[in-house]
């Protein structure tokens, strides 16, 4: 079936049909455009036509089937809900901002596979600072920072009934196992946490190295030894009189390490304590010490050669003397070292303490998360009432549970925002003055139905493995209904502009508004949807995850609106039919109002037409061909009589159609006469003029119907369209956009990249504090640069020193006081070598070694140079005793032998501990274990260790305080990497700026490659729909003016780019198309000239992107309240100036650009330039022959015809005749009243005026008077003959057989003919014209 071929019979031509063609009916448009009656864009409507064909029969189907294609789409998308079970919340960094497939995944992925997942240690901080501008270098300072730290170690959890304290789960220092077992437990009991704290500089610094459960020595007179009494020189010394020999090698351990007297010479803060040792400095004079000067170059823990904490480190906000000492800080840290869960797992997997506990390493995982949580909650409750510092605390799961809560969805904040759109949709569609004709349950339906879609939406993204995270969880609830409604507002408007047309059949009701909307619909949809699964290309997961989100709800709102929708709009059809309230649908509900009665007042026997809300005829049409009998009787009566009528207006509060009441109304008769209200020469509009003074309560009831029937439409169709006419409106728009664009090219430099962790954290919160002070203080991170695989160590070892002093000239490597690097493992293991090796030579040139064996008064460290120097590296003769003498552990060009490089390597990991964890090597594979035993002398080979595949070498930044020393560091960094990469030595570097920070590197270019692919990706598909690229170009350039407006206003109101604005960059985009794109369909679908048709799609889709920009506003007007600052700077003031600009831009900007320089319309009339020429009316098919038993008969079927007054049109040169007639009629009609009792017979020329059975009747006696209506017709006719030759007329066989098989069928011809004649000849009205036939 043809659009638009089920028509009301003796219908006028739709306006919009002549006016909006395309709009309407593209097949009608692309027909005349073929027929050469208009130019056109005939592709596009080729186009359109075939999408208006496919979405017409969607929305009869819908309507016929309403009930249940609702209720299936409610199903479905219920279902779809389900997922929303499975949705997880990422919130690892890794899984979010590492570039996938980059280089940065790759290496991430080569440690996990390497030395696993949660290998090394994490690092709980503590950070004191003075409430006001005063120093922190007081003893009261750092005794309030002494108590922090003391509850830190004395924080305990229990989990599955087993209590895991601090000394459980902290890092500690190695040291290699001792044959003596008193010794051995002794250190095992005294071996303290590693903590890098201040208070290591002074006495009071061991209390917190404990232990809890001090160590017992009766023997050797030690009763309770604690770090706060322990001096291991001491100890050892006193011991040595009964392990003379074995305690030899423990001391040179300790002295190695640097532990000497451990804290017994540090001077004491309070020295009035009473364990203060008397060893300490200023025990005897009293004296607090000078807290600067102790700090000056950091401090020292027990193992001074290892546990050196820089400045830095510790103490911040410093001011220095001269000399270099410091006599001002303004912060103090102290860092608790905690085990990673992989090495907690492995230490306890065969320990007695978790043999009933099912032990994994998640549940490592979850005691250390508990921990941590525990430690941040304890410490943040440390006051001191001598003190008003601030103490506070940060753990790892500190800001993981920063991240979670970021994360999360506010459901109230979301409940808040949507019941805010319900609200809007509700009131908007609301007509205040029409209860049937409002639309607000269609409002509030199809706002839920959109939060139904989006909830299906998210469930289904979930169901496909798509996690959620911070962009999507904070933008794309919003986003999703901003654009879903948006839709909505158009649909229900274009709903109500067609149920007032008395065009549209009933039935096709739900079919025309998809025919019409649903192309703009369409092509908005797929604009998003295929621009947001192009921006998927980044490789950024973050983003990824959230374009992939965005496109899959874009898609299932496209679903709800073209399909669920419409089921929506046709069930309130019925509504509207039934003249049910809206909203209370089982009352019945009207307007009333009251007009002058112009009509006789005797009853009539009359069925009055009275067309149903909006105008459209339904019933009551008369019969096809009747005319009524002239009247005879005398010319009634006329009073000033008021009726009861009732009143409607369409949805927009367009013009008030009225209709008499029913009967049974009362009458009002006013007292003056209408003769002397209305003089004879007085037109019939000021006759129905009240003669009485308008009242103020009148004037007030008028302002109040106004009121009541103002709207947007009204408002863009009266007032904004002719602003936008005016020439110097558009000169002044033009220059305010162009500063306007300025100002964000300006604004667009200003944007700075980083995120700042105090804007994800709420003020007036601890954690905020902390990242504060943090911030501002301590800027330090600590690193690593990590060695790999395929590369050979043995034999490359210059270049590995090299690698290692590149590092040098990175300025924010924290170096020592000398201003060299710090050593790392090829260093220290080089420098064991060494000693060792003056051990052997001390040794051999004493005579205690020789060639081939040692005595008992060599030295440990000689024995084991004497063994490294047996090794040869080959397992078929591993060592021989003839190369001791020549060779050297450690050649003169400092070159480990090659050979032997991996035997060394393991004598080195076992047996000097503490040098190996110094140095953070974390060498794999694991060397293999060989602890050296001086009084073996058979066990002389050492193994080899596997060739090293990872290796590290750590180091410390600092003054990092800023994303921009962060990212320059990064890069400084990358390039010392990338140059040893190219020169053979495979590498890359690792920590938290890299994981944390990289993703700024390349930020801005996926992100101009995001944009670019969005806004060609929308090209393309404007392009393709509207087969105009002139039109694409436009709307391209609106919406890049948007992003470049959007990213000045960030850089102006201080908003960082980082993944967030950088999503919210790639939704700008989205949301301009709804703000352009259905304005631009509109211009393209009117005809006129630019200034008419920018005029006309205000009128027609002002209204709803106003509805749908305000209602998105709505939904994120919520965020203002939320506690974290981030979504109040980045989501709520970044989107409300997208609002904002999209309005700008697409109410402003694109109708001038349009109005200037649009492209030509789809259809361009050849005649008229403000509307097409009457369209021919659907042609009459061919007869079809039906077979018969007796005769064969030719049977023409009926169809409906849309012929009306003003178009009267031959068939087609493929049917019966080619003759087409064009009918012009022009009325004129003259009203004239002449007082008295004139009597005078009326004649009506109308066959449709009045219903047979009518009787005129005698009004009652009254002021009588006459008025006289002249109406001239003035028809003109044209008639188009066709070329000699063509086949538009019937041959003569043909004809003789038509009219013998129609004989029956021409005697009722003649009769209706006759008929007709008689109705002609009747009228008193002229006309002329002229016919032929073919």
């Amino acid at each position: 079936m043809a659009l638009g071929s089920r028509r009301t019979l003796g219908t006028v031509p739709d306006e919009d049909l002549l006016t909006r063609t395309s709009w309407v009916n593209a097949e009608i448009a692309y027909k005349q455009v073929k027929k050469g009656k208009e130019k056109g864009n005939i592709y596009a409507l080729w186009v359109r036509s075939h999408l208006q064909t496919y979405l017409f029969s969607i929305g009869c189907f819908i309507q016929l089937h309403c009930g249940k294609v609702l209720f299936v789409g409610l199903l479905l998308l219920s279902l779809c809900c389900v997922g929303l079970k499975t949705a997880k919340i990422e919130t690892n960094v890794d899984e979010l901002w590492v570039e996938e497939g980059g280089r940065l995944e790759k290496e991430l992925e080569y440690t996990r596979n390497t030395i696993g997942e949660g290998s090394g240690t994490t690092s709980e901080i503590v950070i004191q600072t003075p409430q006001s501008s005063n120093t922190i270098l007081t003893t009261e300072s750092l005794l309030l920072h002494l108590q922090a730290v003391l509850e830190a170690t004395k924080i305990q959890v229990e989990i599955n009934e087993v209590t895991w304290k601090f000394k459980d789960i902290c890092y500690a220092a190695s040291l290699p196992m001792f044959d003596i077992e008193v010794m051995s437990n002794i250190i095992d009991r005294m071996i303290p946490c590693t903590i890098i704290t201040p208070l290591d500089c002074f006495w009071e610094g061991a209390k917190v190295l404990g232990p809890e459960a001090p160590a017992v020595l009766p023997a050797f007179g030690f009763s309770s030894l604690k770090w706060t009494n322990l001096n291991p020189q001491k100890i050892l010394k006193t011991m040595k009189n009964w392990f003379s020999f074995e305690l030899d090698s423990i001391g040179e351990i300790f002295e190695k390490a640097g532990i000497t007297t451990g804290y017994q010479e540090k001077p004491c803060l309070n020295p009035a304590d009473p364990e203060c040792p008397d060893t300490a400095p200023n025990k005897k004079s009293g004296n607090p010490p000078n807290i600067g000067e102790q700090l000056t170059n950091g401090c020292q823990g027990f193992a001074t050669k290892y546990m050196n904490w820089p400045e830095e480190l510790i103490v911040a906000g410093v001011r220095k003397s001269r000399n270099g000492q410091i006599i001002k800080a303004e912060a103090l840290q102290s860092v608790v070292l905690l085990m990673g869960e992989k090495d907690f797992f492995e230490y306890y997997q065969e320990d007695y303490k978790v043999h009933n506990l099912d032990w994994t390493q998640n549940s490592a995982k979850e005691i250390l998360q508990t921990w941590q949580r525990k430690f941040t909650e304890k410490i943040n409750q440390v006051t001191n009432i001598t003190s008003s510092d601030q103490v506070r605390a940060f753990s790892t799961m500190s800001l993981v549970d920063l991240l979670g809560e970021f994360s999360s969805v506010s459901v109230v904040r979301v409940a808040l925002g949507y019941v805010l759109m319900v609200v809007y949709a509700c009131v908007s569609l609301l007509r205040w003055n029409d209860a049937v004709n409002s639309q607000s349950t269609v409002g509030i339906l199809g706002v839920l139905l959109v939060a139904l879609s989006v909830a299906a939406g998210l469930g289904m993204c979930s169901a496909l493995g798509i996690s959620f995270n911070a962009s999507t969880t904070q933008i794309i609830p919003f986003l999703a209904l901003g654009l879903g409604v948006d839709d909505m507002f158009l649909i229900a408007h274009t709903y109500s502009e067609n149920f007032r047309s008395s065009n549209i059949p009933h039935m096709d009701q739900t079919g025309e508004c998809l025919k019409r909307t649903g192309v703009s619909v369409l092509l908005t949809s797929l604009s998003n949807m295929l621009a947001f699964f192009t921006a998927a290309i980044i490789p950024i997961p973050a983003l990824r995850a959230f374009s992939l989100q965005a496109g899959i709800l874009v898609l299932f709102n496209m679903g709800s609106v073209l399909l669920v929708f419409p089921a929506l709009v046709s069930i309130d059809l019925k509504r509207r039919e039934a003249r049910r309230v809206d909203f209370l649908c089982c009352f019945s509900g009207s307007t009333t109002t009251k007009v002058i009665d112009l009509q006789p007042q005797e009853k009539r026997h009359i069925r009055a037409h009275v067309p149903p809300s909006g105008g459209q005829s339904r019933e009551g049409t008369p019969p096809r061909g009747y005319s009524p009998p002239p009247s005879y009787s005398p010319p009634p009566t006329y009073s000033s009589s008021v009726h009861e009528t009732i009143s409607q207006s369409d949805v927009e509060g367009g013009p008030v159609v009225t209709t008499l009441a029913p009967a049974g109304t009362a009458y009002f008769t006013r007292n003056p006469s209408l003769p002397s209200v209305c003089p004879s020469t007085t037109s019939s509009q000021q006759c129905l003029a009240p003669a009485e003074s308008v009242t103020c309560g009148q004037r007030c009831l008028q302002v109040q119907k106004e009121c009541a029937s103002w709207s947007l439409t009204g408002l863009a169709t009266n007032y904004y369209a002719p602003f936008l006419q005016k020439t110097y409106v558009k000169v002044f728009g033009i220059i305010f956009f162009l500063i306007l664009l300025g100002t964000g090219i300006w604004g667009t430099a200003q944007v700075k990249d980083g995120l700042v962790l105090t804007d994800i954290v709420p003020r007036d919160t601890m954690e905020y504090q902390f990242i504060e002070a943090r911030s501002k203080y301590f800027g330090f991170y600590n690193i690593h640069l990590v060695t790999q695989a395929d590369f050979d160590y043995p034999n490359n070892q210059k270049l590995l020193m090299e690698y290692h002093q590149a590092f040098e000239k990175v300025s924010r490597i924290i170096k020592e006081d000398d201003g060299t690097l710090p050593s790392f493992w090829l260093s220290m293991f080089k420098q064991w070598l060494l000693d060792i090796q003056e051990h052997f030579d001390a040794d051999f040139k004493a005579g205690t070694i020789t060639k081939d064996e040692w005595y008992g008064n060599a030295s440990d460290e000689g024995i084991l140079a004497y063994k490294l120097l047996l090794q040869t590296g080959d397992t078929d003769n591993p060592v021989n005793a003839e190369q001791v003498t020549t060779a050297r552990l450690v050649d003169a060009d400092g070159i480990i032998p090659p050979k032997v490089f991996y035997n060394y390597l393991s004598a080195w990991v076992s047996n000097d501990v503490m040098a190996y964890q110094a140095s953070a090597a974390s060498i794999h594979p694991l060397p293999k274990p060989w602890y050296h035993e001086p009084r073996d002398i058979h066990d002389n080979k050492i193994p080899k260790s596997q060739p090293i595949t990872y290796a590290q070498i750590a180091f410390y930044l600092s003054n990092l305080s800023d994303t921009e020393a962060v990212i320059d560091t990064i890069k400084e960094i990358r390039e010392i990497c990338d140059t040893f990469t190219e020169k053979g030595l495979p590498n890359y570097p690792s920590g938290i700026p890299f994981t944390f920070w990289e993703q700024y590197l390349h930020l801005r270019f996926y992100l101009l490659m995001a944009l670019l692919c969005i806004l060609g990706v929308t090209f393309v598909v404007i392009c393709f729909c509207l087969m105009n690229p002139w039109a694409a170009a436009v709307v391209v350039f609106v919406l890049s003016m948007m992003v470049v407006e959007l990213f000045g206003v960030m850089g102006i109101i201080g908003v960082r780019l980082s993944a967030v604005p950088a999503v919210i960059l790639i939704v700008a985009v989205g949301i301009g198309v709804e703000f352009t794109v259905h304005i631009c369909v509109s211009f393209m679908t009117s005809i006129g000239s630019r200034n008419r048709r920018m005029s006309m799609s205000l009128t027609h889709t002002f209204s709803p992107v106003v509805h749908g920009a305000i209602s998105t506003f709505l939904g994120i007007i919520m965020l203002v309240g939320s506690e974290f600052d981030f979504i109040v700077k980045y989501f709520f003031n970044v989107l409300t100036a997208l609002v904002i600009l999209g309005l700008l831009n697409g109410l402003l900007l694109l109708p001038i650009l349009l109005s200037i320089l649009g492209p030509q319309g789809e259809v361009r009339p050849k005649i008229d330039e403000e509307r097409i020429a009457p369209p021919t009316p659907e042609p009459i098919p061919r007869a079809v022959d039906r077979p018969s038993r007796s005769t064969s008969r030719r049977v023409y079927p009926r169809i409906p015809s849309n012929i009306s007054l003003t178009t009267i049109t031959e068939e087609h040169s493929s049917q019966y005749s080619s003759h087409e007639i064009i009918v012009q009629p022009e009325v004129v009609v003259e009203t004239t009243t002449v007082p008295g009792g004139v009597q005078y017979e009326s004649r009506s020329s109308s066959r449709n005026s009045t219903p047979p059975g009518s009787v005129p009747s005698t009004p009652p006696p009254g002021p009588k008077h006459v008025t006289r209506v002249k109406a001239t017709a003035t028809v003109k006719v044209e008639v188009h003959t066709p070329l000699p030759g063509s086949s538009c007329a019937f041959s003569e066989p043909e004809i003789s057989r038509t009219r013998s098989n129609s004989k029956e069928k021409e005697q009722s011809y003649k009769s209706k003919r006759r008929k007709l004649k008689e109705i002609d000849n009747s009228d008193s009205d002229s006309g002329s014209g002229s016919s032929s036939q073919c």
